[in-house]
């Protein structure tokens, strides 16, 4: 594929996407138009969201036909996590200041994740809530909106693409693309290549969304607080929002447990330097 380069900014981080032929003006304009329809239901960021609407106000709430398959992931990994990983982690973010105003100053005590059966209730098409929650589902979201780009190209005609995310990564076309897995405290530095074909290949990393003491983004729902015994995760599936939502759950679950549910192949470093990966991982390790 001899691409043609689409960049722009979204959701607050870059986006790419490499095609065989240009995207259209008005294909672009339909990407545009979808992001900007996603992130106005999930984001906690702004005011006008549903999700800013659900932590202002308890209730039952409808939402979009994109919804079922982000819970449904959603329950998925909380379950193989032991509620680990869950939506309902943006209390805990937002005490420790990654809120709408990225204040970065976190309070002295930050708050609780409450328990999925205590706070929520999901029917498959509106989520019930019994007291105001804030949801954050930026663990497996981008990977679905890089999905969700995915297919409004491939409905546009493209049958060679690919579309990253900041990161997130889907790859639709028969070629393999090799992508180089960035070391965590090191981004001159790889610490392997993993060869992606029709897929997704999704990362995390504490370095990321990093500030103060210690904190980061990446929160474990039972304690309200971030992780330290993994640093960065890669994961690769059949779709950006399972391969999001995994590289979120290998920093708190054994990859044998998750692959009880999940098809998957990963890599992941722990805070020691020792890195950990599929036997089958299609590439190269150079650590």
């Amino acid at each position: 594929m001899r691409p043609h380069c689409l960049a722009f900014d979204a959701i607050g981080t870059g986006w790419q996407l490499d095609t065989a032929e240009p995207v259209s003006a008005d294909l672009e304009r339909a990407i545009r138009q979808r992001i900007e329809t996603f992130d106005r239901t999930w984001s906690r960021f702004r005011g006008d969201s549903l999700v800013s609407r659900l932590a202002a106000t308890p209730g039952v709430y409808e939402f979009p036909d994109d919804a079922p398959a982000l819970f449904d992931l959603y329950r998925r990994l909380y379950d193989a996590t032991d509620a680990a990983v869950s939506p309902l982690v943006g209390t805990a973010l937002e005490s420790l200041g990654y809120d709408r105003t990225y204040s970065l100053r976190a309070s002295a005590h930050p708050a609780p994740v409450p328990a999925w059966a205590d706070a929520i209730a999901w029917d498959g098409h509106a989520l019930t809530t019994v007291r105001p929650v804030c949801l954050d589902v930026g663990a497996a979201g981008k990977g679905y909106l890089v999905d969700i780009v995915s297919e409004l190209l491939h409905e546009g005609g493209h049958s060679e693409f690919i579309v990253d995310g900041s990161g997130d990564i889907r790859h639709h076309g028969p070629s393999i693309i090799r992508v180089g897995l960035e070391h965590p405290w090191d981004a001159s530095k790889a610490i392997g290549i993993a060869n992606v074909g029709e897929g997704a290949i999704c990362s995390s990393a504490t370095n990321r969304r990093a500030w103060g003491d210690g904190l980061h983004h990446v929160i474990d729902a039972t304690t309200g607080l971030p992780t330290h015994g993994i640093v960065a995760t890669w994961a690769i599936a059949a779709t950006a929002l399972v391969a999001d939502g995994l590289a979120t759950a290998l920093f708190f679950a054994d990859p044998a447990r998750l692959a009880e549910s999940f098809d998957f192949t990963f890599a992941r470093m722990h805070s020691t330097g020792r890195v950990e990966y599929s036997p089958h991982l299609d590439g190269e390790m150079f650590i």
